[in-house]
């Protein structure tokens, strides 16, 4: 187990660091006092107590009267579920409540942070409804195929051009996939003819990409994936059907 990994989680679901490490103590030793979270983490005894009362507040921990007072963890799945159903909640609110946004043409956004992309490309295949044209490495499409399957099977058509047969069965069978050369880290995504996403998409926190809504680019995008598909097409000579995974 990577410990600090497991932190830097915790801090996702709002604790600091110092409750996501007395968090993960409770766990080994299965409850803590503030003594013993002082004596296992070497944190100061008035920062422990601070840490484990918060930990209580943001429903992490119970508290367990006694002759001592000691905090036990909320296992974790439960802890996760209620935070997950909190946001929720608070995200309903926020969609009712929230001022209407003021429409305005998208035109060129650059988004940055490996993060920030794949929610963004994944966000782009859900909300489509006819096409998706999606070149990137098989790695990639594999890390995306949930959200691509579920467009398969709301009937959308979906154009892979990728350097390996995609493993995912389902991907394998409905969508047409073209096989080229290595795509590294480059992505470049197509939706419905009316959004696209260009860039590098390698899991580092300088990938950038670019996203438009803008028509001219769209074509000249698009033109530029339909000549890709005709050279794959024409490399494969008499083997084309070899060219093209299903």
């Amino acid at each position: 187990m990577e410990e600090s990994e497991v932190l830097n989680k915790l801090g996702l679901f709002g604790l600091t660091r110092q409750e996501a490490t007395l968090y993960l103590c409770m766990y080994r030793y299965g409850g803590l006092t503030g003594y013993e979270g002082a004596k296992y983490t070497g944190i100061s005894r008035s920062n422990v107590y601070s840490a484990l009362s918060g930990l209580a507040d943001k429903g992490a921990a119970y508290l367990e009267q006694g002759s001592a007072s000691k905090y036990i963890a909320v296992p974790i799945g439960k802890f996760c579920e209620n935070k997950i159903r909190g946001l929720q909640r608070e995200k309903n609110y926020l969609i009712e409540n929230i001022p209407v946004m003021k429409e305005q043409e998208i035109g060129y956004i650059t988004i940055t942070g490996s993060a920030n992309i794949l929610d963004k490309v994944t966000e782009m295949i859900l909300e489509a409804k006819m096409r998706i044209y999606l070149s990137a490495s098989a790695s990639m499409i594999s890390q995306l195929g949930k959200e691509l399957t579920k467009a398969l099977e709301k009937e959308i058509k979906l154009v892979l051009i990728t350097d390996n047969v995609p493993k995912d069965p389902i991907l394998k069978k409905k969508s047409i996939c073209y096989l080229t050369d290595g795509r590294g880290g480059s992505i470049r995504l197509i939706i419905d003819s009316a959004y696209a996403l260009t860039g590098e998409l390698t899991g580092k926190r300088d990938d950038t990409c670019l996203y438009t809504g803008q028509e001219n680019f769209i074509k000249v995008f698009k033109e530029a994936l339909r000549n890709e598909i005709k050279l794959i097409e024409l490399q494969g000579g008499e083997n084309e059907k070899d060219t093209i995974c299903n």
